[in-house]
């Protein structure tokens, strides 16, 4: 059997955050979330440092809900312990309440540790 490289974590783990988006899991969110998450992106493009907390919240508090997550396309690259995700995919669900369909574009920044494997250090989205 062979063994799994950096790359087949990074994979799964960007998989793990897709259904954990979907599922409101906010336990594996705050196992896949660096605490110094820092996000870019709709809907005013502004860039929120201390994203981890706030993305947390919402999925705790059901201000945020996804009912539908699906990646078309996904393209993972390692150097070393730092990762890069770039997920092309169709989002929906309500925040606050207001629906919302999104064909979105991420790019996300992952580090990886022998304490907590790959967590995401930064993201961007933008529309698609």
């Amino acid at each position: 059997m062979a063994e799994r490289t950096l790359t087949d974590e990074l994979y799964e783990a960007e998989r793990r955050l897709q259904a954990a988006m979907l599922a409101g899991d906010v336990e594996e969110l705050d196992r896949l979330l660096d605490e110094r998450l820092v996000f870019t992106g709709p809907p005013d493009g502004a860039c929120h440092p201390q994203a981890k907390q706030l993305d947390l919240d919402n999925h705790r508090s059901r201000r945020q809900v996804m009912t539908k997550l699906v990646e078309e396309d996904l393209t993972v690259v390692v150097a070393d312990t730092t990762g890069v995700t770039c997920f092309l995919g169709t989002l929906e669900g309500t925040f606050a309440g207001e629906p919302f369909a999104m064909r979105l574009r991420y790019t996300r920044t992952w580090v990886h540790t022998d304490e907590h494997g790959w967590r995401i250090l930064a993201a961007h989205a933008s529309p698609a």
